[in-house]
């Protein structure tokens, strides 16, 4: 088989017979993709290694990222050996919740991992008056188990904020309630909670570039080369087929791999500059400056539950987290029609909708628990690179989540991370940053923007926030009501953009009249049909479990059960 210039053998007769099967529409369903292979397809083992390696290399851009805006906030300096076991921490859960969301939660083949949506909150959180680092001299002065002591009592208010929290998104998926809420979420709700989660973190992208604008220009500059003007250029490669001997092949590497390659080459360039002093000593943008975090980091370290201490719990920082949660439940739910159609399944049933956010509300309570500071949530780069290869199977997934596990117990590949430039990881944030903002934007193609009323909303809910939590940032004393619990909880969820947006973006747009054309809802709808009548006749079989489905349709209450797979069956029958 051929797709997009890339030959690859496909394992047997019988694969490719249930791949043409999966491809093959029938009269009365949407055609879908031509893919080399769907969503219960098996490709060779070697084949799913190699597939799933590709999957796990377009996720870890994005999750090294994370902590180099959680730890500094976490008064945690760059030189800390520790900063390498949170990546791990992060790498480790993401492997475990993608495998158990792959297996037993929506059964798509997605990748569950942190998100910057969850930076948000946790800002808010830690600038808190009680939570705000000391001056960087009274830190240098402190004592090694103090200086620890310091970042982990802030680790254990975010895993306690974290955990307790995302039970909200457990209970909302696996009662079956996310239906119903969605009735209210509409496009005008989506625009601001989305954008405002890039437009949020514009300070740090260019706290973190500042540290070189030549480097970090140029790495902004040459993402943009790979991912959008190199993309459909082709690299010849040399490879072995059975039967065929070597061969050459054209390989997509720039539309496959454009962060990757953009850390790799500034990096050396990083590297070459310092190996020749044109960086001084000490400049953040050598390779060389954070050395000893690689040094100090252990070969092997199995992340465990409470390995920082075990959460603490305040209201502020609950209520305050839940903003991520709900942005994160939002963005999945957007996801899961794209990949069902991309992978060659049918559109989701209510039942795989209610497990798959269910699943994620677990997923993030373990990364609570785990202390890896963030939550998870589906990884949009990876349902890109189901896209552009072709390549929808389940087992992929299930392999890529297998690669994360040993990667996370690994903790000098973690550590290797954190050598990175930060000039660089400025200029990856201005894409990243940025694509997130064009994300939550790209859903006001649904709603009539020639509506005063649309514009409106839109203007208020994005702009009203920004202006309200910056004074709250500079103002963090202004809440005196008498109760410091009371204080503390206001201070988070008004200083937290996402949550003020979305709640005024979703209030708005319910009560200011409007029809629902005008406010979008009738092609939202068709967008996100969520499960209402696509399997009514107990033929499909994409979203059942991998084993003992005979005794889930023998026993009758199981019908009534909301997230398991007989349940529309039995509310259509």
């Amino acid at each position: 088989m051929e797709l997009n210039n890339v030959t690859i053998e496909v394992g047997s007769d019988a694969s490719k017979s249930h791949t043409q099967a999966a491809n093959t529409p029938s009269s009365d369903e949407k055609p879908k993709p031509q893919l080399l292979y769907a969503i219960n397809d098996n490709p060779p083992w070697y084949l799913s290694i190699f597939l799933a390696f590709q999957h796990y290399l377009t996720m870890i851009g994005a999750i090294v990222s994370i902590p180099f805006i959680l730890t500094p906030a976490l008064c945690m300096s760059d030189e800390d050996p520790n900063r390498g076991i949170i990546i791990s921490t992060m790498i480790f859960v993401t492997g475990i919740v993608t495998y158990f969301q792959a297996t037993w939660g929506v059964r798509l083949p997605i990748v569950q991992g942190g998100t910057i949506s969850f930076l948000v909150p946790t800002l808010a959180i830690l600038a808190l008056p009680q939570w705000k680092c000391p001056p960087q001299a009274e830190m240098d002065a402190m004592e090694e188990a103090k200086r620890e002591e310091l970042w982990q009592v802030r680790m254990r208010e975010l895993s306690g904020a974290i955990a307790v929290s995302a039970m909200v998104q457990v209970i909302l998926g696996y009662t079956g309630l996310v239906g119903k809420i969605l009735k209210y979420v509409t496009p005008l709700t989506i625009v601001p909670t989305v954008s405002l989660v890039g437009l949020t973190l514009f300070e740090h992208a260019a706290d973190t570039a500042s540290k070189h604008w030549g480097i970090a220009v140029g790495t902004t500059a040459m993402l943009t080369l790979f991912s959008q003007i190199m993309s459909n250029v082709s690299v010849p490669i040399l490879a072995y087929r059975k039967g065929h001997g070597l061969e050459v092949r054209q390989f997509q590497l720039f539309r496959l791999f454009p962060v990757l390659l953009t850390i790799m080459i500034m990096w050396g360039l990083c590297g070459i500059l310092t190996a020749t002093d044109v960086f001084p000593p000490s400049h953040p943008s050598r390779t060389d400056v954070r050395l000893n975090v690689l040094t100090s980091a252990k070969w092997f370290y199995v992340p465990y539950p409470g390995q920082f201490g075990w959460p603490s719990v305040t209201l502020s920082g609950v209520l305050g987290m839940l903003a991520g949660v709900l942005a994160c439940t939002v963005e999945s739910l957007s996801y899961y029609p794209t990949v069902s159609q991309m992978s060659g399944a049918h559109s989701p049933p209510l039942h795989a909708i209610n497990r798959g956010i269910g699943t994620e509300g677990l997923g993030t309570v373990l990364a609570g628990l785990w202390g890896a500071g963030n939550g998870t949530n589906t990884f949009g780069e990876n349902v890109g690179a189901i896209g552009v290869t072709k390549i929808g199977s389940r087992r992929v997934i299930q392999w890529a989540a297998l690669i994360m596990v040993l990667q996370g117990v690994i903790g000098k590949f973690g550590a290797i991370f954190i050598l990175i430039p930060d000039s660089v990881v400025g200029g990856i944030f201005c894409v990243m940053f940025g694509m997130i903002i064009a994300f939550g934007l790209s859903t006001l193609q649904y709603v009539d923007l020639r509506s005063a009323r649309n514009l409106y909303i839109l203007g208020l809910s994005i702009f009203f926030p920004m202006v309200l939590c910056r004074w709250m940032q500079k103002n963090p004393g202004a809440i005196d009501t008498g109760n410091t619990t009371v204080d503390s909880t206001l201070s988070v969820l008004l200083g937290t953009t996402i949550l003020v947006g979305g709640v005024l973006g979703c209030l708005l747009d319910n009560v200011i009249p409007g029809t629902p054309a005008e406010r979008g809802l009738i092609d939202w709808a068709n967008e996100m049909p969520l499960g209402d009548d696509n399997i009514n006749d107990g033929t499909a079989t994409d979203y059942d479990f991998p084993f003992g489905m005979d005794a889930i349709r023998r026993w009758k209450w199981t019908y009534y059960i909301p997230f398991m797979p007989t349940y529309k069956l039995q509310k259509q029958s």
